[in-house]
């Protein structure tokens, strides 16, 4: 990667300073959003929640070894 001018890396900062100063605003702004979707419609047959738990691996093909 090459490296950055002075004007890049000033410009980089400034993008991550608004960035820093919106997220807590966009964090309401997505947490009112949740709040009115659950208010709108509060059971969604289309919702599939996440697993919390990862499912087994898949078996090993016979005579193959562990490589680690």
């Amino acid at each position: 990667m090459a490296t950055l001018t002075p004007d890049q890396r000033r410009r980089r900062e400034q993008v991550e300073t608004l960035i820093r100063l919106m997220a807590p605003g966009l964090n309401l702004v997505l947490a009112a959003g949740e709040r009115l979707s659950r208010i709108v419609e509060p059971d969604d047959p289309d919702y599939y929640p996440v697993r919390t738990t990862s499912p087994e691996p898949p078996p090993k093909p016979d005579g193959a070894e562990a490589s680690d």
